[in-house]
């Protein structure tokens, strides 16, 4: 135990003096983010340590990871998409991109698609309704909206991301054409 107390002991000092002595759990989400800089995920033992570190349970800093989007507490892609499907997101199309997303990386929400590279998910509000379909990427700390988004558009920064990062094309298991219409919301049609 006491890995990050090991690693980071000059970060956590630096942390835990942002906050009163008697009020340490308020550190919790810092260190969550510290923990996942380290590993991508916040792992069960370094949620053990963290409650250690504020004087609160395990219990309650594993809430904390279940509660927000942006932690995870299993390895995933190294992009996370974030694509909005509430009610307002979802008259402008955002359950059949969805779907179309997906089909098109073989992977459900909350999955991972099998070349291990991209996690989607589908979550309520991003805050930008006007502007959906829309999802939100995560890659390591950075996150960025894609706002306006097309099936299309999507795979094409799948793409470029995934020759980015990786050196290699992202492979879909289906091509654009072969997959499901979704309603466009720039009024050019259906792709």
């Amino acid at each position: 135990m006491n890995q990050l107390l090991k690693k980071y002991p000059e970060e956590i000092k630096r942390i835990l003096a942002k906050y009163p002595t008697e009020q340490k759990q308020a550190a919790v989400m810092p260190l969550l983010h510290l923990a996942q800089g380290e590993i991508g995920f916040v792992s069960r033992t370094a949620m053990q340590e963290i409650a250690e570190i504020t004087g609160v349970t395990t219990t309650e800093v594993a809430s904390v990871v279940g509660f927000y989007t942006l932690f995870h507490d299993a390895p995933e892609g190294k992009i996370r998409l974030q694509v909005c499907t509430d009610v307002a997101c979802d008259l402008r199309g955002a359950k059949e991109y969805l779907a179309n997303l997906c089909q098109q990386l073989d992977a459900k929400p909350g999955e991972t698609s099998m070349d291990g590279f991209i996690t989607i998910e589908e979550v309520k509000c991003l805050a930008a309704c006007d502007r959906a379909p829309l999802f939100q990427s995560q890659i390591g700390n950075e996150l960025e909206y894609h706002e306006n988004q097309t099936p299309t558009r999507t795979m094409d920064w799948l793409r470029s991301m995934s020759a980015a990062l990786n050196g290699t094309p992202l492979r879909s298991s289906a091509s654009i054409e072969e997959a499901p219409a979704t309603k466009s919301t720039d009024g050019g049609g259906n792709e």
